[in-house]
């Protein structure tokens, strides 16, 4: 065998850039299929409830069966699906107790995440506070020009980004994997309830107190905010009837 190795290591024929460049396939293939899969779910073209096999799934998204095979491993353990023995893929359900549950989790990494970054030096403080006022700002845009899709992805970002850049590790990861879950909410209720202008006004008062380092009241500007979003969405769903997301 080792002589079948030197070989190999010396015929300047052997394809070594074949193997390298699929091996660097494989992992680019998964995380395509994670992501398109995710996509498809987080905007409702596969929407709860739906049923089909890996295959189907795969047909959907016009990918080979095996990267989403392996993206839906991935998407099991973030709770979006569920793989039933003989009986192919489930995209999740969530019933507005979910919702409740989910907004409790959400309010105390959001509110936790915005006092941690006032807690930074000013500098940097200031520099992901500009960051997160991009975003708001692209908000404002949208509901300008009644693009509530345009908005609703915007806002998206800016709760994913206030999580993400606190420097708390544990509250971006635990915050991640619940987001995909409120966001299909966010997308259902879009055209059910009143144009979101608030939720403008409300970011501002987040980077207003991050910008100035308090962090109690950017604390309570995040716990605020996310409250009047549960608030606002939970009746909605009881008043619609609607039992499952």
């Amino acid at each position: 065998m080792y002589g079948t190795i030197r070989l190999l290591l010396y015929d300047m024929s052997f394809p070594l850039t074949e193997l390298v460049t699929e091996t660097e396939r494989k992992p680019s293939l998964v995380e395509d299929a994670y992501v398109a899969l995710k996509h498809a779910i987080r905007q409702g073209v596969l929407p709860p409830g739906y049923q089909g096999s890996e295959q189907e799934i795969a047909a959907k998204l016009s990918m080979s069966r095996t990267p989403v095979h392996e993206a839906i491993i991935r998407l099991q353990s973030e709770g979006l699906v569920k793989v039933l023995s003989k009986r192919g893929v489930f995209i999740c359900t969530i019933s507005p107790d979910d919702m409740r549950e989910i907004y409790d989790v959400i309010i105390a990494c959001e509110s936790m995440a915005a006092e941690l970054l006032a807690g930074l030096p000013e500098f940097e403080r200031g520099t992901k506070a500009n960051a997160l006022e991009t975003l708001n700002a692209s908000m404002g845009f949208a509901l300008q020009n009644d693009n509530l899709l345009a908005w609703a992805e915007a806002d998206d970002e800016f709760h994913r980004l206030l999580v993400a850049s606190c420097g708390n590790g544990r509250i971006a990861r635990i915050a991640e994997s619940i987001m995909d879950q409120s966001h299909r909410a966010r997308m259902l209720s879009l055209k059910l309830r009143p144009t979101p202008t608030k939720s403008v006004q409300e970011h501002q008062l987040i980077i207003d107190a991050i910008r100035k380092g308090l962090s109690l009241e950017a604390h309570n500007q995040a716990r605020a905010h996310r409250a009047h979003a549960r608030d606002l969405l939970l009746p909605l769903l009881e008043r619609f009837g609607i039992k499952h997301l």
